[in-house]
């Protein structure tokens, strides 16, 4: 594979997502198993881009008389905070058994180790587009056609870090789950990040076909989401992860009309509570949202005490729903339409504009499960809806 020119990790303004330093420790232990040196730095080819990265690996060497082999690296995701930083990664690599020959199509085989995410107990490896592809580019050089690679990734410490992650609210368990739809690191309460998300709205409210409807997708989850539902057919979207109260009011300015939050409760919660810039290290406060918005809807001071004291969300709303169900709908539909009021009450601060804010919440399962009224309205523009238990009788205007 050449490469020409390496960018070395030091020239970068921020750090790397976790798949790369993964392709990193596999590209070393592929390597170690064919027979080469080890290489450290590790030269890789990303996709969508000329200039290779230098990456360094930690380690690496043969087990088993060279049948297999191990390499090491560890995480550095730049000067931001994040729970992966100095994550250990063990890769090891071993040809596959095949007495056919491996067709070009299943060359490759990632086997998810201790530690990495997996879809369900009995699940596939937890990996985006982006990380396969950047594994099968790094590669496939070294491979030889009808041969077979299995690759094992191990995150030592991945259960453990998963616990402090929501993963498991979208049905990712015993692990960190291998994401990210890029190389570097884009933390989303940079500056630099709210400029990228301002200047995509600007070309999105700038295009000629635009006709006023935008959904704002919050993460990763929501961005996927909203395409499993077709909304990306009937109306632009643009992913965010905080930063929401600038978004609002630049939507406005640029003429958007219709605008729809869909979104994970856990982080919708908060604009329900006036916390328009949402990220969890600068302001929290959901459990508090979520306790003053059931004593409005008439739950008994005792519950509203347990939910104080749970450890999360997630938890709240399962202690919520274990008690009624209907109940805990008729909540989350007043949060809906809570995170409604206080957007609209949001934009006056700074203008006056007609455009409309619904909100449409998902639970862990990814399934819409509560709306505002406007999101009810702008879900059914678009030829979308949920049932609302009780009618209106959730929708009661919130935490002013």
């Amino acid at each position: 594979m050449q490469f020409g020119i390496t960018q070395s990790l030091t020239d970068l303004p921020s750090g790397l997502t976790l798949p790369v330093w993964v392709a990193a420790a596999a590209r070393a232990a592929t390597q170690v198993l064919c027979g080469q040196t080890f290489e450290n730095p590790q030269s890789l080819q990303i996709p969508g881009r000329d200039q290779a990265l230098g990456v360094p690996v930690q380690s690496a060497a043969p087990l088993q008389e060279g049948e297999q082999a191990l390499a090491i690296s560890r995480c550095d995701p730049g000067p931001g905070l994040d729970l992966t930083r100095d994550l250990e990664i063990w890769v090891q690599a071993r040809w596959g058994q095949s007495q056919t020959g491996c067709l070009e199509t299943d060359w490759l085989e990632i086997v998810p180790g201790e530690g990495i995410g997996r879809k369900g107990r009995e699940g596939d490896l937890c990996a985006s587009d982006f990380a396969r592809r950047l594994l099968e580019a790094n590669l496939r050089d070294l491979v030889s056609p009808g041969q077979c690679l299995q690759l094992e990734v191990v995150f030592p410490r991945g259960r453990e870090l998963a616990q402090r992650t929501s993963n498991a609210a979208f049905g990712v368990v015993d692990g960190l789950a291998l994401i990210g739809t890029q190389a570097e690191v884009q933390s989303s309460a940079s500056p630099d990040q709210l400029r990228a998300s301002l200047d995509a709205l600007q070309l999105i409210a700038g295009a000629s076909d635009f006709r006023g409807s935008l959904t704002l997708v919050i993460g990763e989850n929501g961005l996927d989401l909203a395409h499993q539902l077709g909304l990306a057919d009937q109306q632009p979207l643009l992913k965010t992860g905080n930063w929401i109260g600038p978004l609002l009011v630049a939507s406005a300015e640029a003429g958007v009309s219709n605008l729809l939050l869909l979104g994970y409760h856990g982080k919708l919660v908060k604009l329900a509570g006036g916390i328009f810039h949402t990220h969890h290290h600068l302001a929290d406060g959901r459990l508090e949202v979520l306790a003053a918005i059931a004593l409005q809807q008439g739950l008994g001071v005792d519950l509203i005490k347990e939910l104080l004291g749970c450890a999360s969300m997630e938890s709240a709303l399962q202690q919520l729903e274990k008690r009624d169900c209907a109940e805990a709908d008729r909540v989350w539909q007043a949060i809906a339409q809570a995170v409604e009021v206080r957007s609209e009450a949001y934009l006056k601060r700074y203008g006056a504009w007609p455009m409309r804010v619904g909100a449409a919440l998902f639970d862990r399962q990814r399934q819409l499960r509560w709306t505002g009224l406007t999101g009810h309205s702008l879900l059914a523009r678009c030829g979308l809806g949920i049932h609302l238990q009780g009618g209106e009788a959730g929708f009661d205007p919130s935490l002013r």
